[in-house]
């Protein structure tokens, strides 16, 4: 007998249902249309440049805390993976938990932007929107949520303008670049960044999404498509599907000075957490961070492992400072089932406590 038993009828019949789905799922795809960037409504209150400040609808039945939440998201891909979908949204757990939610996107950086600097980001851009905010709500201070590179940008932002910031909360923000476990880090340790830069100019955002890509390749470029033909088949799956696909391949490309200065002053240098970090006319020093902190982090997260986000609990200079746990992944923190359940409340919960 044969180790393996082959029935003619048997291969027929799953190759013409193999056909039938795929016929089926491509029709589906074809059906699909273009797919929604964020759903929970919003408002444009602010443009500069490439920049739009946006404020989200909030619940007519929830009551709004006074103070008001900006999310900071990174300059790398784009912030609607906060509000991916209805069942999958950040930004509406947070609505829901009482928060008034402002959000930063910035935009696509085009050769005008070449030259701008994390000084004219942070001390220019991120400023004014931190003081429109302000202004529309007659508030000195503002709550801020930063987000992995936002994150970073948050916390340098906080020090250098700490009488403008009421509760600072950071999301898989990375503040040790050095981490034994950060493969990124270690990566770009030795690439020349001036040679980069200079020669391209802005850094394509399809350069960055590869090398973000190659950190799992065979989880991000081929696991995920084994299943493609039971995907097309649903279309909910699909949609949810499409709606990473297009997030994940929605790379803004870089402000060239920008990019030189993060990659060689963090990543290479780990100066956040060394020291000689300058923005501006500013030296950082994360020991003015003096408002009360909630720093979370992702357990299983493979762009910022949890010591590269947790080495902040030594280096603030508030007394309150708190940390939050998530059994998940870098992604996952924003559209997992369990993520909606926990991280919006949990910082609603911790806002609320500190005003």
């Amino acid at each position: 007998m044969l180790p393996i038993q082959i029935r003619p009828d048997q291969v027929m019949d799953e190759l013409t249902t193999f056909q039938n789905k795929l016929t089926q799922g491509l029709q589906n795809l074809a059906d699909a249309g273009d797919i929604p960037a964020g759903v929970t409504p919003k408002e444009a209150v602010y443009r500069e440049d490439k920049l739009t400040l946006y404020r989200f609808q909030a619940p007519a039945s929830v009551v709004q805390h006074p103070v008001p939440l900006l999310i900071v998201y990174a300059l790398v891909n784009r912030p609607y993976m906060t509000d991916l979908q209805e069942d999958r949204s950040t930004v509406k757990g947070l609505l829901d938990a009482g928060m008034d939610v402002y959000l930063i996107d910035w935009g696509y950086p085009d050769r005008a932007d070449r030259f701008l600097t994390m000084d004219d980001y942070l001390n220019g851009y991120l400023d004014r929107c931190v003081d429109e905010i302000c202004h529309r709500h007659k508030l000195d201070k503002i709550n801020i949520l930063g987000i992995c590179q936002g994150g970073t940008f948050s916390l340098c932002y906080s020090a250098m303008h700490p009488e403008k910031v009421q509760n600072l909360i950071t999301m898989v923000t990375p503040v040790n670049f050095h981490t034994p476990d950060n493969i990124l880090s270690h990566w770009v340790k030795h690439v020349d960044i001036d040679t980069l830069v200079d020669t391209m100019g802005n850094i394509p955002g399809e350069l960055l999404n590869w090398t973000f890509l190659n950190l799992k390749p065979y989880q991000l470029m081929g696991q995920k498509y084994l299943d493609m033909v039971e995907v097309l088949q649903d279309k909910s799956k699909l949609d949810n599907f499409l709606r990473m696909e297009k997030w994940i391949f929605d790379s803004p490309d870089q402000a060239g000075e920008t990019y030189r200065q993060f990659i060689k002053d963090f990543y290479q240098q780990n100066k956040l957490m060394n020291g000689g970090l300058r923005i501006g006319e500013h030296e950082i020093d994360l020991a003015n961070v003096t408002m009360p902190v909630l720093n979370i982090f992702a357990e299983q997260d493979h762009l910022v492992p949890p010591d590269a986000s947790k080495a902040l609990a030594g280096k603030v200079g508030t007394k309150d400072y708190t940390e939050l746990s998530f059994p998940g992944g870098h992604i996952g923190i924003y559209v997992s089932g369990k993520a909606q359940k926990t991280v919006p409340p949990a910082i609603g919960k911790w806002v609320k406590e500190r005003n």
